[in-house]
């Protein structure tokens, strides 16, 4: 056993984690291999090399101050030679501003093909959305992946932002520095900035949502007076135990830093950590233990009490970018117009579908698909959807077999290149406002 107590993931039954979120853990594969009492020991145990990863200064308050110990096989000084530039591909960072064309309006797409040519989570990845700058630490790119095969001896770092992974079709396996996490359609992967981390398909093809956050780590939104529980509650946070690859074979290093790609040879896997201790480490969550709060009595709550993470910004109540979801739940209020209102924001919203139907948005949105509705750019339900609701039975409803989400940042977005030219692209989608008639009756 660990030195931190672990436990199964209901939801794969074979790995073992590490619950809290957040936390200071300390895990070892090997026992032994993690030394006990001091971090950088004269010589460390079973003939490793102690390295600590940093995620924030050395001098940030103790509360919010992040690094984990590393003790691995070969330092990461050997992994960092010879780097030259690669071809990004279709992935994008901020500032990227000049691609498109596209007047303002609300955007939608339908969702991305899956590859025919071998593709790998790096190879698949493709920037939706950027906003901020990646060198100034704010911000986010909102991207798609699509995958058909292993990474396997291709490993990726990311030096702009942290990457948080929405899986919407198919599970993958992430084995990083820290252990191993599986996820599934429902389940979602943060990962640290700087960690390097590679993507297995278990069950083949897979296709996904990744918001990479430049700005301040994600963290648990403050319940206020909620109270202490409820929306996501840290115990089903799971953070794997020590895990670790000793192989002696060439791969690849692939490094993202300030918006270039660049790879390197090495003469052995990276992910050879195999004892850690620290709070800096990735970890996934089960959006289905989501505890959603809401309106028991009149009126559509604002969308922030679905925030499962935010990423704060330096004005006290704006994110740099809020992950909301839209889960299973019951609806209850009486004479009210249940689903969201029509709304202009001042913050921007990226918004996708991993499985069933949303409300506001019955018919065109379907899962895989995205839509953006950029700041002071005025949304809200379709022709359909507002006539239904405004004249059903307000019985009690439970809505069902549904999970939506939504990037909301309070910087606007700006399409890619890649984003405006696709094919897939919703043309239409402003049309579903259309039905929406003159009412009005002065007497």
């Amino acid at each position: 056993m660990p030195p931190s107590e672990a436990v199964l993931s209901p939801t794969d039954g074979s790995l073992a984690y590490m619950t809290g979120f957040a936390n200071s853990f300390a895990t070892e594969a090997v026992p032994g291999a993690l030394p006990v009492g001091r971090n950088s020991p004269q010589k460390a145990p079973r003939g490793l090399y102690a390295e600590q990863l940093s995620g924030t200064a050395f001098t940030a308050p103790r509360h919010a101050n992040k690094r984990t110990w590393f003790y691995r096989i070969r330092p990461s000084v050997r992994h960092g030679n010879g780097f030259r530039r690669v071809d990004a591909g279709l992935i994008r960072t901020a500032p990227c501003r000049d691609e498109s064309d596209l007047p303002i309006g609300q955007l939608r797409w339908h969702p991305i093909e899956m590859p025919t040519e071998p593709t790998d989570f790096i190879q698949g990845l493709r920037t939706i959305t950027t906003c901020g700058d990646a060198q100034m630490q704010a911000g986010i790119a909102s991207h798609v992946y699509l995958a058909n095969r292993s990474m396997d001896n291709r490993y990726f770092y990311n030096a702009d932002g942290e990457m948080l992974l929405v899986p919407q079709t198919g599970a993958i396996e992430v084995f990083t520095e820290c252990g191993k996490l599986h996820a599934a359609p429902g389940e979602i992967v943060l990962i640290p900035k700087g960690m390097k981390f590679k993507v297995d398909l278990p069950d083949g093809p897979v296709r996904g949502y990744v918001c990479e956050n430049y700005g301040a780590y994600f963290t648990l939104p403050e319940r206020g007076p909620i109270g202490a529980n409820c929306l996501a509650n840290p115990r089903d946070f799971l953070t794997p135990v020590a895990a670790y690859e000793d192989r002696e074979e060439p791969c690849e290093l692939l490094v993202k830093s300030q918006g270039k790609l660049y790879t390197t040879e090495l003469a052995q896997s990276p992910l050879d950590v195999v004892a850690w201790h620290g709070n800096f480490a990735p970890c996934k969550y089960d959006l289905r233990r989501f505890s959603p709060v809401g309106s028991v009595l009149f009126d559509h709550p604002d969308p922030s009490i679905y925030t499962v993470l935010t990423s704060p910004s330096e004005t006290p109540g704006t994110a740099n970018v809020d992950f909301v979801i839209f889960p299973e739940r019951w609806v209850v209020m009486e004479d009210s117009f249940r689903p969201p209102w029509y709304h202009m924001n001042v913050m921007s919203e990226f918004m996708g579908l991993i499985y069933g139907q949303y409300d506001a948005k019955p018919e065109g949105f379907k899962p895989g698909g995205m839509s953006l509705h950029n700041a002071l750019i005025a949304h809200g339900p379709d022709t359909e959807a507002f006539e239904k609701a405004s004249n059903r039975e307000l019985k009690p409803e439970r809505l069902s077999g549904t999970m939506a989400f939504m990037f909301e940042t309070r910087y606007p977005m700006n399409a890619t290149g890649y984003a405006s030219s696709l094919e897939l692209m919703d043309t239409g989608y402003p049309d579903c406002w259309d039905g929406l008639a003159r009412e009005f009756r002065p007497r």
